[in-house]
């Protein structure tokens, strides 16, 4: 599948940065696959103001419906920060293989994702909510 540009907002990347960087100062980012793809995510990146992200872009805290291509199963989660993580909950990690996938991207987007059990396909079927589009700019 063809990679393209993903969107992120500055208030989204700081705060992506300063995890990274609070995992590099406790000598905990060395050796995870999960901080490494996210930080090659942010390496190309498009950043753009929390009220100029499109409406369809998935963003930290946006709410969404994912359909995984190989089984046709449909999942609603919330993309959030590691701190407010709870799958039973439906709120899934950044730093998750598919969340951090996931970030960035728009409705209709197919994305090709390594993760633990091998290569997931899966597509964004629509952005239930986006804190943005919301005029949410606090969260």
């Amino acid at each position: 599948m063809e990679k393209r540009k993903i969107f992120i907002t500055e208030s989204d990347y700081e705060k992506l940065e300063d995890i990274l960087d609070g995992m590099m100062k406790k000598g905990s980012r060395h050796d995870r696959d999960d901080l490494a793809a996210l930080e090659k995510e942010l390496e190309n990146c498009h950043i753009v103001s929390s009220r100029d992200i499109p409406t369809n872009v998935v963003t930290i805290n946006s709410t969404l419906r994912l359909r995984d291509l190989k089984t046709n199963r449909e999942m609603t989660l919330t993309l959030v920060f590691p701190n407010k993580a709870n799958l039973s909950e439906g709120r899934m990690s950044v730093l998750s293989p598919i969340g951090t996938a996931i970030l960035g991207y728009a409705a209709g987007d197919s994305i090709e994702w390594e993760v633990p059990g091998g290569t997931k396909m899966i597509r964004i079927e629509e952005i239930l909510y986006q804190p943005e589009a919301a005029g949410d700019y606090h969260l």
